[in-house]
Order: structure tokens, then C-alpha cells, then sequence
């Protein structure tokens, strides 16, 4: 049997293959009002037609942990009781289809308040449903974003509890898997880069004030978190500077460390906390991380970047360089991947019952 196609199990969770759909923005929620934040009708046609297409585990877009962390006005968000219950239809849909379902917490830091990518991407201010934006460091992203606030220590043990509400929402919401956002220049990734967390208090300075502020939430999110339900990180491996920034080998130290701390598996991609530096993408590029993490550590991985055909995924596993691969823009292009690829391995994949003529 094809390895992509074998079940993974992770604390009581059995994920029924390893075609893992990746957290990738919609920007289609509502800006303002009673249902800013909830997944609307767009959401529930997008992750349902992945799931009908034998996706065995979803991981829904960055779900921002309050108003002001999401990445645009548009993102979704689980700050609320009514988005709990937005949510909740989603992820009947993805467990009547044998997926999954499963929740990126996440909090955009620097890089919030912009506006959508097909409009630019560019910071929006109040006249725009913007905000202004926090971080660890009042250091902006580029020239092109604002100086953010600098977050006090009261504001960081307030972000902390933003993440341990948002876990208990989204367990209420039905997710079997919760994933925090530690990649991608967001907020948890600029307190642990030098590059952007200048502070000289007990969350910036030294490796270990960098990652407190991760391990913190990591420990209040595992605390709602129930003890049969898996915990991701989701991480860049590198920062891709030269001796600036977060390395490969943070990374694998603070894996073991993560795993220690309840971690059940990291999410390994790269880059996005540094403007304008040069990324070598290729097919597979960023494998060689989620490879080197779970040779060198105990923490299993999930491998992204540029994994787009069924024998390239399925050399992943067995070379043993990761557990399961994320695939996103091609999920984006191909709902019924899966379907596809179990037909060229050989696997087997959960057709529905009003698809059996396409078997």
C-alpha cells in the first residue's frame, strides 16, 4: 500500500492518510459587524470540496485569536460565541466525510491590518476597517507598513489568554486538531527572531526570552486542549538571513523543546519575517528542514513547499524525511488531489457515495 495513503494516528486521532491541506487565507469573512470574523458560505463550499476530494486532514486558515490579529479586516477569527457556531458547520461537513478537521490559532503581529492580496496587500488604516498593528518591537515590517505599537508585558499575558480562549473555542466548534501559528513573520515568529524582537526584558535578549512567549502559549493552549486531541506548531525553519535572524539550528533545538511541551507535531515551513531577502524555491525546498527536524529530534513533521505530484509526495515518506505533507497551492488548483494521486499509487482513498461513478 502506497505510504501516503496509510492512516496516521496521533494521541487518540486517526488522520485516514497523510494529503494534509495547509492553512491558506480566504480573505472573505466580513470586515465589521455581527459576523466579522465567521466563516460565511465561501468558507463552506471551499474546505467541503477538498474534503469530498479525500483530503484526510484540513487545517482551516489562520484563525486570528482577537480583532486586531488577524492579518486583514477579511480573515477569520474565533474571538467570539458566534463564530464558534459558523465553524461548527464546517466541521460536520469535513467529519461526515471521513477529514479531519483542524484549526490554525493565530495572531498576525507587524503584519496586520492589510488589505486583501488581489487588491495589493497593502496596510489599511481606520477608513478601511484597519487598526493599528503590535508587536514585540515598535520595528515595522518594510517601509511600505507602519511602526507598530510595542507590545507592554500586561498586553503580552493578555495575548496569552487570547490564544487559551481561542483553543477552547475551537474545541467547542468541533476541531479534532489545533494548530498555533509560530511561522511567517506573524507575532509568535517575531518574538523569536532576533531580527525583529530588539527587547531587552524577559521576552526578547536571549534564545530562551525569544521563545517564552511561544512556550507560554503553547503550555495555555495545551491546557484547554484535551490530552486525546493532537497540538501542531506551525514554524519557519529559517528566517533565510545570513546571521540576523531565526536558523535551522533554532529550529531543531527548540523542536525537542516543543515536543516537551506538548507538541504532537511541527509544521515546518520557512521564511516570511524579513523583507526582501532571496528564497531559493524549488520543488520540495523547504523539505530538507522537516527532515533535518525529525532526524535530529523526537518531534514527527509535516513537510511543505512546491509538493505538487503523487510520486514526489510519496518519496517524501519513504525517504522518512517527513510523516505526512501538506499541499497548498495545489489543493487550491486541484480539490480531489487525493482521489487522483490513489489512483496513481495504488492507494485507496473515501470516494462519496453521489461521486461513485468517478471511481
Amino acid at each position: 500500500m502506497s505510504l501516503l495513503f496509510e492512516p496516521y494516528t496521533l494521541r487518540d486521532v486517526t488522520i485516514p492518510n497523510r494529503v494534509w491541506m495547509p492553512p491558506m487565507c480566504q480573505y472573505s469573512a466580513a470586515p465589521e459587524g455581527p459576523e466579522a470574523g465567521a466563516p460565511a458560505d465561501w468558507h463552506f463550499a471551499h474546505y467541503a470540496a477538498r474534503a469530498a476530494g479525500g483530503t484526510g486532514l484540513i487545517v482551516v486558515e489562520a484563525t486570528a485569536v482577537s480583532p486586531e490579529g488577524r492579518i486583514s479586516p477579511y480573515d477569520l477569527g474565533i474571538w467570539n460565541d458566534t463564530q464558534v457556531e459558523a465553524f461548527r458547520r464546517i466541521t460536520r461537513f469535513l467529519v461526515s466525510q471521513g477529514t479531519v478537521p483542524a484549526i490554525q490559532l493565530a495572531h498576525a503581529g507587524r503584519k496586520a491590518s492589510t488589505d486583501r492580496p488581489w487588491k495589493g496587500g497593502a496596510p489599511v488604516g481606520p477608513e478601511a476597517y484597519g487598526w493599528q498593528p503590535v508587536a514585540p518591537s515598535p520595528l515595522a515590517f518594510d517601509e511600505h507598513h507602519p511602526t507598530p505599537d510595542e507590545l507592554t508585558v500586561d498586553q503580552i499575558r493578555d495575548v496569552v489568554g487570547q490564544f487559551r480562549a481561542a483553543a477552547r473555542r475551537a474545541l467547542a466548534a468541533g476541531f479534532e486538531i489545533a494548530e498555533i501559528h509560530g511561522a511567517h513573520g506573524y507575532l509568535i515568529n517575531e518574538f523569536l527572531s532576533p531580527h525583529s524582537n530588539h527587547r531587552t526584558d524577559a521576552y526578547g535578549g536571549s534564545y530562551e526570552n525569544r521563545t517564552r512567549l511561544a512556550l507560554e502559549v503553547v503550555d495555555a493552549v495545551r491546557e484547554e486542549w484535551p490530552d486525546d486531541k493532537p497540538l501542531f506548531f506551525r514554524i519557519s525553519a529559517t528566517d533565510w538571513l545570513e546571521d540576523s535572524g531565526w536558523t535551522p539550528d533554532d529550529t531543531v533545538r527548540f523542536a525537542g523543546e516543543l515536543h516537551a511541551h506538548g507538541i504532537d507535531l511541527l509544521d515546518v515551513s520557512t521564511g516570511g519575517n524579513a523583507s526582501g531577502v532571496r528564497i531559493p524555491t524549488g520543488p520540495g525546498y523547504q523539505v530538507p528542514f522537516a527532515a533535518r527536524v525529525r532526524g535530529e529530534t523526537p518531534m514527527p513533521v509535516a513537510a511543505v513547499g512546491l509538493i505538487t505530484d503523487a510520486e514526489q509526495a510519496e518519496k517524501i515518506l519513504a525517504n522518512g524525511e517527513a510523516d505526512a505533507v501538506l499541499l497548498g497551492r495545489e489543493l487550491l488548483r486541484s480539490p480531489s488531489w487525493a482521489r487522483q494521486a490513489a489512483r496513481e499509487l495504488g492507494g485507496e482513498v473515501r470516494v462519496p457515495d453521489q461521486y461513485h461513478r468517478s471511481v
